[in-house]
């Protein structure tokens, strides 16, 4: 069995089709899935969705792309991050990728809000969802001034070097694949998840973005996740069910709340 690891399935162009993508998962073989909170607005629609199924957990956090929302509390995420089902604090990170004109000292929003959800997951004991997009200097510096290493995580939608892969591991992070490692062009990357070793691998869909090939361009969904596995197993030249078994065991190691959610 697999697990997507980081999908957003409360979002419209998915939650509309529940149940299709239910069966979809169960069919691909993929037994859980993380739904990620992006903001705090829509976090209730996260919540219910695992609430109400008990293959999907969720997490609380407001990603560092969403600037006109409301900003998270550390007492606020402590709060949310009671709840049974939610299993991690995230995603939270730094992009500079979209600067619009701004510099990177401008975004010291962003590095507070990054700080506010690492201290919220040291006092809650959970796993952080990290996201660093053209920022890793950055993003690796606030890790080691907060002190991430005493949650641990995952840096999800890995696209960074070997380096920052290392780096992060030597933190206590996992390192998560999405569909773009499947990507023709993304030889770089490839090398990366060949040097990953298997056991502090996840793998993700980040859906309803980034379908892995061969359904690249479409909507992504969970059960494509099935394809992530696929393409590591063969990159790593070892069984797709030993990937499968390896990245849900790290997943349920890292998630450890999931286990008695």
């Amino acid at each position: 069995m697999f697990v997507d690891s980081h999908c957003h399935l409360n979002f419209d162009e998915l939650v509309k089709d529940l149940p299709q993508q239910l069966a979809d998962m169960q069919a691909a073989q993929v037994s859980h899935a993380l739904c990620v909170a992006v903001n705090l607005p829509e976090y209730p629609s996260v919540l219910a969705l695992a609430e109400a199924h008990a293959n999907l957990f969720a997490s609380v956090g407001v990603h560092p792309d969403y600037e006109d929302t409301p900003e998270p509390s550390v007492e606020l995420l402590v709060r949310e991050a009671a709840h049974p089902r939610v299993i991690a604090i995230g995603e939270t990170g730094l992009d500079y990728y979209r600067l619009e004109g701004r510099s990177i000292a401008d975004m010291e929003w962003q590095r507070e809000r990054f700080r506010t959800h690492i201290r919220a997951a040291r006092e809650t004991g959970l796993p952080l969802i990290i996201h660093t997009r053209s920022a890793s200097e950055d993003t690796l510096a606030i890790m080691r001034e907060e002190r991430a290493v005493e949650t641990g995580g995952v840096m999800h939608c890995f696209t960074e070097s070997a380096a920052v892969a290392d780096a992060a591991m030597a933190e206590g992070f996992y390192i998560s694949f999405s569909g773009i490692v499947t990507f023709k062009k993304a030889t770089e990357l490839q090398d990366v998840a060949r040097h990953v070793p298997l056991e502090r691998m996840l793998i993700e869909t980040d859906s309803p973005y980034l379908a892995p090939v061969p359904h690249r361009g479409k909507l992504n969904r969970p059960a494509w996740v099935r394809h992530v596995g696929e393409f590591i197993a063969e990159l790593k030249g070892v069984s797709v069910e030993e990937v499968a078994e390896v990245t849900t065991a790290n997943f349920f190691r890292l998630f450890a709340k999931a286990r008695a959610a």
